[in-house]
């Protein structure tokens, strides 16, 4: 094995129809016109000297290394700056050339320090490669002079250092914080000599404005930028390309290894969703993979009051087979089932659902997409005839209007937000639906033109009024609502939002948004050419997150926006394979592919394949699961990579049906909060100990390949096999492809997918005869469910209402540094970020209540209550709180309702009526809550042999 090495063309590619061919050092060269010299002097394989220069980045031409000669032009122009033209003959190796280069390059190293050998890029670095390419041996010019040798090192940032005294001041660290982050946290500070690298304004890296997305850090030609791992452990001698286990952009990553330990994460310049971006999360926090708090060991124990005790493998998994057929045998088949994880593989998700569908011969199987998108499913699936979002992310290089709502891409899905951010500082205009002010509200060179800070709750009716905007003044494409939709069903939606209650106007007072606001932000989107909708939690995870998901879908459908580059409606899924387990079948009412379980022809297909007989009645939801424990009818569960204990609503009805339970199986990384509640604990394996495939937002089949082999010993696949061979149904898989083979035979739009095929990289589905290659864009020409349904959206008011008691809406989200519940983040250096959950409260609202900033605060609802720090911003509008739920200590779901969708039970986070008072601390729950997990959390000393 070795390193995987990319080209790197010095320069970025040109889109052009139109051929030049110019001859270099004698050998014609036909590239697209208006191409660099030197990308197109690498096309022929003749390698121009660089050191500014990034095919990353825009051109610069500063270091003056790359200097050519061109027949009939005077001087030496820079090459990656010249573009090529008709006829052109350029040298690029003569020996005034060379002389030239070698003096540049005596300059960059008479102000440098010789320390080649103990450097920790020694052997890769380019200023060092630069060095022996234009053959220089020595430097004239000494180094008693003026120099930056003495200059300190900042090692704030936990992940990188920053050494300016190896600095050659070649901005590539700044280009790439600008170009392709879209920060703007450094510059370069001084003049002529006096001028270096600065993080803001010149301080400490970690308390600048650096998100740490580690742009810079890949783009410095020398050890300036440098990961601590690096440094520490030495250069990396090998690679293997994955997929990163983070959010729903679905980054691939090139694991850079020393024999079977990770050295760095490095993105993969040819990965599809993020072109060789990251962000903290997926380039610096895989740490945990390693975390003293990782379990290693199965672990049983008769009760949730005794302490654990590890067993071998065999015994654990005999457990597990015998407790669930007794329970099965007590009180009914129905009595036991699964939850799957949206952090695992499809693969992994796959033989989940179908271990309850086979072995447990029921439907009871859910997955944590059921509290964040499982709207998306059934709006889009009813709107469109298919359960996922319409584009790939490249669209939105083509987006003139960019609509955002419930979504916050910079904190969430970063590496998209830098995208999204390009095209926004390239001219497309930004409408912002969200009840605070999120940082695309008004970000360096960022500007929406409309925010619609809404109450929370009132999706709905503001979606209304954008498209009784729409239609009372005649901005329907009513060519493509002609062609391509139900035009009688288009009819009757017309002439309800068109109806007076709808207007703008009269749901100013419902949605605290001025009229004159929300009409402006509907003729943007409806005439200002491309328009596509990214939307996320904040409209999924309401009581109407159904109905808000077919408005969108009717705006689009209305306007003509969908079916093409640059528009669509596009779910920000939030976790690494929500759209995979989805896929999977991983809800009761579904098999694989969005099919009804009720279907015949479906279940035959499958009872084929897997010689059982499939219940054709939909099986148990998590809450109805929850339901039935407390009642004293489901007896057992299987949770594989999920903690309902925290992300769930409701913590103590989550709590009460978790310890109902007579056997709870917890198959995780940690001891995490529903372990507290478990019977059994089974050790399970990292991204980077998986093969198999996440399905990212944009429906991208993405391979995840084995870094090192799993600490445990054991794939989640092999577990899942065991206990379904432990429960008398046989499965045999040698290896995750040949699950996806399986998958591709029973599921239509999976049906040319394989492991062969994605060698050569991601295809989205569907990918089958039609569509070999997969589908980037969906709904061209037609929709899936052939004519586009619009559906009626009546506003109907959430259950949860503000009164004197709570007077406060609370609504919640995420945060850049941690993810999900924290169980993997909070195990990094992730954690100098954002060491506690915080509640966001406006200055009238704290001043009303006597809070200052850092002050301990009680926020109570209908449901419970807990304690959390206090932080004043104006970025949340009067009368609305906010805080993210990433540390268990605050248990912030204590606090959320059981108010769910109407259509699938996905959980109201997002609308919380609450009360904000003074607090001396954590609460009397929290503070026994925390006395219970540790209880719950010992283990029991292995005796010495």
């Amino acid at each position: 094995m070795s390193l995987i090495q990319e080209l790197d063309y010095g320069t970025k590619p040109v889109s052009s129809e139109t051929m030049v061919t110019l001859t270099i050092d004698g050998h014609a060269v036909t590239v697209p016109e208006g191409t660099s010299i030197m990308r197109a002097s690498m096309d022929a394989g003749i390698k121009v000297p660089k050191l500014c220069a990034t095919d990353s980045l825009n051109s610069f031409g500063s270091c003056r290394m790359c200097l050519v000669e061109i027949e009939g032009r005077p001087g030496t122009p820079a090459s990656c700056t010249t573009p090529v033209a008709s006829g052109m003959k350029v040298r690029t190796h003569t020996d005034n050339l060379r002389k030239l280069r070698r003096g540049v390059m005596e300059l960059y190293i008479s102000d440098h320090p010789l320390d080649c050998l103990t450097c920790s890029a020694n052997g890769n670095c380019e200023l060092q490669d630069t060095a022996g390419e234009v053959g220089l041996r020595e430097v004239r010019y000494g180094y008693e002079g003026e120099n930056h040798l003495s200059a300190r090192v900042d090692g704030s940032n936990p992940y990188f250092n920053f050494d300016p005294s190896k600095c050659i001041v070649c901005s590539r660290c700044v280009r790439a914080c600008e170009e392709v982050q879209g920060t703007f946290a450094l510059t370069i500070e001084g003049r002529g000599f006096a001028s270096k690298v600065a993080a803001g304004m010149n301080e400490p890296f970690l308390t600048s404005e650096c998100v740490s997305c580690g742009a810079c850090v890949q783009a410095c030609p020398t050890a300036t930028l440098m990961e601590k791992s690096v440094v520490e452990m030495g250069q990396p001698e090998h690679s293997v390309v994955t997929t990163c286990a983070y959010c729903g952009v679905g980054c691939n990553f090139k694991a850079e290894m020393r024999g079977d330990q990770v050295v760095r994460m490095v993105p993969w310049k040819d990965g599809k969703a993020n072109h060789g971006h990251s962000c903290v999360k997926g380039r610096f926090a895989w740490g945990y993979a390693n975390h003293p708090d990782r379990i290693l060991k199965p672990m049983i124990r008769e009760k949730t009051s005794d302490p654990w005790r590890e067993v071998s493998w065999d015994e654990a998994i005999g457990r597990v087979a015998s407790e669930f057929k007794r329970l099965q045998a007590s009180y009914g088949k129905d009595s036991i089932g699964v939850i799957t994880s949206s952090r695992c593989t499809d693969e992994e998700a796959y033989l989940v659902q179908k271990l309850a569908r086979t072995a447990f011969g029921n439907n009871n199987t859910d997955t944590c997409a059921r509290v964040c998108h499982s709207p998306t499913g059934y709006g889009l699936g009813s709107t469109f005839g298919t359960s996922a979002g319409t584009q790939d992310f490249d669209s939105v290089e083509d987006a003139d209007v960019i609509l955002v709502m419930g979504a916050n891409p910079t904190d969430a899905h970063p590496v998209f937000a830098s995208r999204m951010k390009q095209r926004l500082r390239e001219g497309a205009k930004l409408i912002v639906i969200d009840p605070r002010k999120i940082d695309l509200v008004r970000t360096p060179h960022v500007e929406a033109e409309y925010h619609l800070p809404i109450r929370p709750g009132t999706n709905v009716a503001i979606l209304n009024a954008l498209a009784h905007v729409i239609v009372t003044e005649g901005l329907v494409d009513t060519a493509f609502v002609q062609e391509r939709c139900e035009a009688e069903v288009f009819a009757q939606w017309a002439a309800f939002v068109s109806q007076p209650e709808n207007s703008p106007e009269a749901v100013e007072t419902v949605t605290g948004v001025p009229a004159a606001s929300i009409r402006g932000a509907a003729r943007l989107y409806a005439t200002g050419g491309n328009a596509a909708i990214y939307y996320g939690l904040g409209v999924t995870e309401h009581s109407q997150g159904s109905t808000s998901v077919m408005a969108i879908a009717n705006l689009a459908m209305a306007t003509g926006n969908i079916g093409r580059r640059g528009v669509g409606v596009n779910p920000l899924r939030g976790q690494n394979n929500v759209q995979g387990s989805c896929d999977m079948g991983s809800f009761p009412h579904e098999l694989p592919g969005y099919r009804h379980v009720s279907g015949q022809a479906v279940r035959d297909i499958y009872e084929k394949e897997w010689g059982v007989t499939i219940d054709p009645e939909p099986g148990l939801r998590i809450p109805n699961m929850l339901d039935a424990a407390v009642d004293g009818t489901f007896r057992g569960i299987y949770v594989q990579g999920e903690d309902i204990a925290q992300s769930d609503p409701d913590t103590k009805h989550v709590t009460a049906g978790l310890a109902a339970m007579e056997c709870v199986v917890v198959h995780d990384l940690f001891l995490n909060e529903t372990a507290n509640y478990a019977h059994v604990f089974l050790p399970g394996a990292t991204f980077l100990e998986k093969d198999g495939t996440f399905i990212n937002a944009e429906r991208r089949i993405n391979r995840v390949r084995k870094v090192i082999e799993p600490r445990a010993g054991l794939g989640d696949w092999e577990v899942t096999q065991l206990i379904a061979n432990a429960m008398g149904y046989k499965m045999d898989y040698a290896h995750p492809s040949e699950i996806m083979d399986e998958i591709a035979r029973t599921t239509p739009t999976f049906a040319g997918v394989n492991y062969a095929k994605l060698e050569h990289g991601s295809v989205q589905w569907p990918c089958n005869d039609k569509a070999p290659e997969g589908t980037p864009i969906m709904h061209i020409g037609g929709f899936v469910r052939g004519k586009g349904h619009f559906m009626i959206t009546e506003y109907v008011a959430t259950d949860e209402k503000v009164g004197p008691r709570f007077p406060l809406l609370l609504t919640t989200g995420r945060i850049l540094s941690q993810y999900n519940v924290g169980a993997q983040t909070r195990r990094t250096e992730n954690v100098v970020w954002h060491a506690e959950d915080v509640l966001e409260i406006h200055p009238h609202d704290a001043e009303e209540r006597g809070v200052h900033d850092g002050d301990w605060v009680r926020l109570a609802s209908r449901a419970g209550a807990t304690s959390l720090r206090a932080h004043i911003t104006e970025r949340v509008a009067p009368g609305v709180v906010y805080t993210t739920f990433h540390h268990p200590d605050t248990q912030a779901n204590v606090v959320t309702t059981e108010y769910s969708d109407w259509a699938t039970n996905c959980p109201e986070y997002k609308v919380t009526a609450v009360q904000v008072s003074p607090s001396n601390g954590p609460s009397e729950w929290q503070d026994s809550y925390r006395e219970m997990a540790a209880k719950s959390r010992r283990i029991e000393a292995v005796p010495a042999k």
